[in-house]
């Protein structure tokens, strides 16, 4: 039962992160970078510190966290700026190398390659959907699609979006042991090493967003007072959202301790459901719209192989 509770935590927390661009619509009059930057402000910052204040007991402060786990820390941030099946096996592999005494490749069963083998595969049968859907396109809508189309510069951006996702569960774990021990509570253990890899990507984010300030000429977007109250609530609710993803992750894992096998394919798991949320929301806002029933069942088929491939490895 309780590891059924964890899937579902993690799950609630997949459909939030699903869901935080419905709010960024609602942003008015700012250039994407103004946005992100803020909602980053809130998504990798103030949030992620609040939750890993859960993980300080009573009695300590909040950078005894931290006290002799110097490369811990540094590696964790480090991964958070370089910042998915690539990330749920190179944490093992990675902490392997830098800390053998751990053992960590024991947790690299046959039922978690043959999750993550699972889950690239529903992934992949999503992609063919979405060539179904392109092919069914009308020579108007083909050209208005290809019109930016750069096919280099998009499989550069797949595969280091792709590298990235990876190195957030890398840096999750080299920071796995920054907690108080027995004393900070199971659900909340992870959340201390989710604050140095968000505040690390906020890093990298903020830099380049304001690098685009600078280009675009977009620095009056944060004088614009007549929007920033309605943007501010927005951005406010999209970090939120975002962050859920790793803070259902950090909670769901309490309930998966008895289960090496799920903690170790846990992260493969959210970005499972990630992809299965998203494409959910691409049905309720029409995306889909006009494609064959063909094309949708192929999209369905993806959809609950990937459901399926988080709970294959507890069947198994």
């Amino acid at each position: 039962m309780e590891i059924l509770i964890g899937l579902l935590i993690i799950a609630i927390g997949a459909f939030c992160q699903s869901s935080c661009y419905v709010p960024i619509n609602k942003i008015k009059d700012w250039s994407w970078e103004s946005y992100w930057v803020v909602q980053g402000v809130f998504a990798w910052l103030i949030l992620p510190f609040l939750g890993a204040m859960l993980a300080v007991p009573s009695g300590h402060s909040f950078f005894e966290l931290f006290d002799g786990y110097g490369f811990n820390v540094a590696m964790t941030m480090l991964f958070g700026v370089l910042c998915a099946g690539l990330g749920t096996i190179m944490g093992p592999v990675l902490l392997n190398i830098f800390f053998p005494e751990m053992d960590a490749l024991s947790s690299l069963t046959f039922s978690v390659i043959l999750g993550v083998v699972v889950t690239l595969l529903g992934i992949a049968i999503i992609g063919v959907a979405g060539s179904m859907k392109a092919a069914s396109l009308s020579e108007e809508e083909k050209k208005a699609a290809v019109k930016d189309f750069n096919f280099p510069k998009g499989l550069a951006i797949a595969l280091l979006a792709g590298f990235m996702s990876g190195c957030f569960n890398v840096g999750l774990t080299f920071g796995s042991d920054i907690h108080f021990g027995s004393f900070t509570p199971d659900m909340y253990k992870t959340l201390p090493a989710t604050f140095l890899v968000t505040l690390g990507g906020f890093i990298t984010n903020a830099i380049y967003c304001f690098y685009q300030n600078t280009k675009n000429h977009t620095w009056s977007d944060y004088k614009n007072q007549e929007v920033w109250s309605n943007n501010i609530l927005y951005c406010v609710l999209a970090g939120a959202l975002w962050y859920s993803q790793f803070f259902g992750l950090s909670l769901g894992k309490g309930f998966l301790t008895e289960s090496p096998t799920l903690m170790t394919l846990s992260f493969c798991i959210l970005m499972a459901l990630n992809v299965v949320f998203s494409n959910v929301w691409g049905i309720i806002l029409k995306e889909w719209k006009g494609c064959s029933k063909k094309t949708i069942s192929v999209l369905i088929v993806g959809i609950i192989v990937l459901i399926i491939s988080s709970f294959l490895p507890q069947l198994i």
